[in-house]
C-alpha cells in the first residue's frame, strides 16, 4: 500500500480523486481517518519549509512605528514631570523625587495588573483588535495628561495609560507570529531599534515643547491658554502622534491569530468532527516545559537593567571624592546618546548573525558572561579619576568611550530572551498569554528597582561603604545570578520535538474517536 498523505501535504492544489476519501469531510482529520486508500502527492516534494517563508518587511515596520509610539508616550513627560509636580502640588524641593516617582510607580503596577488580561483579551478576541484599542486608550491618557492640575489628576491619568498596556503584549505577539525562527532575530532587532528611537525622540518632544509660553515667548507668549496649561502642547503632540499609529495600525496591520485553532468553521461541522482540546489555563502555561526558566530569566536580566538604568545617571552626576564620575549635563547627555548609538549597532548589525551562529541560548550565554564584567568596570572609572591625577583622568577619556560602547553588547540578551520566550510558548494560541506573563513580570520590576537601587546608590555614597563602591558589589554579584541561571535554559528543538509527539498523540485520539463515530453511524444505518 502506498504511504498515507499526510495533513500538511494536502492543500487545495491536490487532485480530489487523488486521496480516495470514503467522504470528504472540511475536517483534515476526518478526512484521513476515512481514507482507504491514498496515492503519492506528486507535489510533496515541492512543499516549502514553513521556516522559510520570507519576513513581511511591511507588515513588520507597521508594528515598529506602534512600538515606537510606545515609549514616546511613555518617556515624553520625564523632562518635565518633576517641575509639573511641583507646580501643581505646591511641592518643596525635598519632596519632588518621591511624588514623580510615586507616578510612576503607580504607572507600572497598573500596568502590571492588567497586562494578563490583555493577553488573554488578544488570544480570544484577536490581535488587531486589542492592538488598536490600546493604542486608542494610550493616545487619549497622555492627551490628557497634560490638562492636569493636580497631583491626584496626574495620578489617575497616568494610571488610565497604564491600563491600556495592551499595546506591547500584542505587538510582541504579532511580530512573533508574523516571523519564523529563521527570520524572527531579525525581525525583534527591528522591535528593539523602535523602542530605542521612541526612548530617544520622547524626551526631545517632552522637553522641546513643554512650557510653550517661556521657552518661545515670540510663538506663544501671548496665548493665554499655554500659560494656564504649560505641559498641554507636549501632551497634544503625542496624542497627534498616537492617533497615527491607531490610523496606521486599523487600516494596514493584518490579523495573525488564526481562529481555526481550536476549531472553527460551521456549527454542523463543529458537531460532526471530534471535540478539539481546550484553552490553556495561566496555571497550566506557568508549568509547561521550559516556561518558569525563562520567565525567570526574563525577570532577572529585566532587573539588571532596570537596576542599571536607575544607578547609572545619579552615578555619572556623583561627585568623584564621593565614588562618582563628576560629569556635567553636557557630558552625561553625550554619554547617553553614545550608549543608544552603541545599542542600536549592537542590536541591528551584531544580533542577528550571532544568533544565525550560536543560537539564542548562545547569545544569552555570551551577554551572562559579559554582564559582570561590565558591571565591574564602572567604579574603575573612578578610582582612575580619584586616584590617578592627570595621567588617570587622561587614559580614563581614552578607554571610558570604547568600554561603554563595547558593555553596551549585554543589550543583545534583552532582545534574546524575547526570542526565548517565543520559542518556549507550547502554542501559537497562547503567545499573547505568554508575553503579557513576562511583561507582568516587568512591570513589576520596573515598579520598585529605579527607587530602590537608586537609593542603594546614594546609601553607599553616603556611608562610603568600600569607598562607596558597594552599589557595584550588588551589582555584580547579581550579574553573576544571571550567569549561573543561563546555564539552565531549555533546549527549544526538545522543547518543538515533544510538542510535535504531544500533538500527533492528541491527533491519533482524535482520530480513533472520529472513525468510531463513522464506524458506528454505519453499523446503524445497516441496521435499518
Amino acid at each position: 500500500m502506498s504511504p498515507r498523505l499526510s495533513v500538511e501535504q494536502a492543500s487545495e492544489s491536490t487532485p480530489l480523486l487523488a486521496a480516495g476519501d470514503i467522504a470528504p469531510t472540511a475536517d483534515p482529520e476526518i478526512s484521513e481517518a476515512t481514507t482507504l486508500i491514498d496515492e503519492p502527492s506528486s507535489s510533496s516534494s515541492n512543499e516549502v519549509d514553513p521556516d522559510d517563508k520570507p519576513l513581511p518587511v511591511a507588515q513588520i515596520l507597521v508594528l515598529c512605528y506602534a512600538r515606537w509610539v510606545e515609549p514616546v508616550a511613555f518617556f515624553s513627560i520625564f523632562p518635565y514631570i518633576s517641575k509639573m509636580a511641583q507646580e501643581n502640588g505646591n511641592l518643596a524641593d525635598a519632596d519632588v523625587g518621591f511624588y514623580s516617582g510615586l507616578i510612576e510607580s503607580l504607572f507600572s503596577l497598573t500596568q502590571m495588573a492588567v497586562m494578563i488580561l490583555w493577553g488573554r483579551a488578544a488570544d480570544r478576541f484577536g490581535r488587531k483588535p486589542v492592538l488598536v484599542f490600546s493604542l486608542v486608550g494610550v493616545t487619549l491618557a497622555t492627551a490628557m495628561f497634560g490638562m492636569a492640575k493636580t497631583i491626584s489628576q496626574m495620578i489617575l491619568f497616568r494610571c488610565l495609560a497604564g491600563v491600556f498596556a495592551g499595546t506591547i503584549v500584542t505587538i510582541r505577539t504579532m511580530i512573533s507570529e508574523h516571523s519564523t525562527v529563521k527570520t524572527q532575530a531579525r525581525a525583534f532587532s527591528w522591535f528593539a531599534f523602535a523602542g530605542n528611537l521612541g526612548i530617544l525622540f520622547g524626551p526631545l518632544i517632552g522637553g522641546a515643547l513643554a512650557d510653550p509660553a517661556g521657552q518661545y515667548p515670540g510663538l506663544f507668549g501671548n496665548i493665554q491658554f499655554f500659560k494656564d496649561y504649560p505641559y498641554a502642547l507636549p501632551s497634544f503632540a503625542v496624542g497627534a502622534i498616537g492617533v497615527t499609529a491607531v490610523l496606521v495600525t486599523a487600516f494596514l496591520a493584518e490579523e495573525t491569530l488564526k481562529k481555526d485553532i481550536f476549531g472553527g468553521g460551521s456549527d454542523t461541522e463543529e458537531s460532526d468532527a471530534p471535540a478539539k482540546p481546550a484553552p490553556m489555563t495561566t496555571w497550566d502555561l506557568l508549568k509547561s516545559p521550559g516556561v518558569p526558566i525563562v520567565l525567570y530569566t526574563y525577570g532577572h536580566v529585566m532587573l539588571l537593567a532596570q537596576s542599571y538604568t536607575a544607578i547609572v545617571p545619579v552615578f555619572w552626576f556623583t561627585r568623584i571624592d564621593l565614588g562618582g564620575l563628576g560629569f556635567t549635563p553636557l557630558q552625561i547627555s553625550l554619554l547617553m546618546g553614545l550608549n543608544g548609538l552603541a545599542q542600536a549597532i549592537w542590536i541591528l548589525l551584531v544580533f542577528p548573525p550571532l544568533q544565525h551562529r550560536i543560537g539564542t541560548n548562545g547569545v544569552l550565554r555570551v551577554c551572562a558572561i559579559a554582564y559582570p564584567f561590565f558591571f565591574a568596570v564602572c567604579p574603575f572609572f573612578s578610582v582612575l579619576l580619584r586616584y590617578g591625577g592627570s595621567t588617570g583622568e587622561t587614559i580614563f577619556w581614552f578607554i571610558t568611550p570604547v568600554l561603554l560602547c563595547l558593555g553596551c553588547g549585554v543589550s543583545m540578551s534583552f532582545t534574546a530572551i524575547q526570542l526565548a520566550l517565543n520559542d518556549a510558548s507550547p502554542s501559537p494560541v497562547t503567545l499573547g498569554t505568554l508575553n503579557a506573563l513576562a511583561l507582568s513580570l516587568v512591570s513589576g520590576v520596573r515598579s520598585f528597582s529605579p527607587a530602590l537601587f537608586a537609593s542603594l546608590f546614594a546609601i553607599s555614597a553616603r556611608t562610603q561603604w568600600l569607598w562607596g563602591y558597594a552599589i557595584w558589589v550588588l551589582m555584580v554579584l547579581l550579574a553573576l545570578g544571571y550567569t549561573v541561571v543561563s546555564r539552565y535554559m531549555p533546549d527549544y528543538d526538545e522543547l518543538r520535538r515533544q510538542r510535535e509527539r504531544r500533538e500527533l498523540d492528541e491527533d491519533g485520539l482524535l482520530n480513533v474517536g472520529g472513525l468510531t463515530g463513522v464506524t458506528i453511524a454505519g453499523a446503524e444505518a445497516y441496521t435499518e
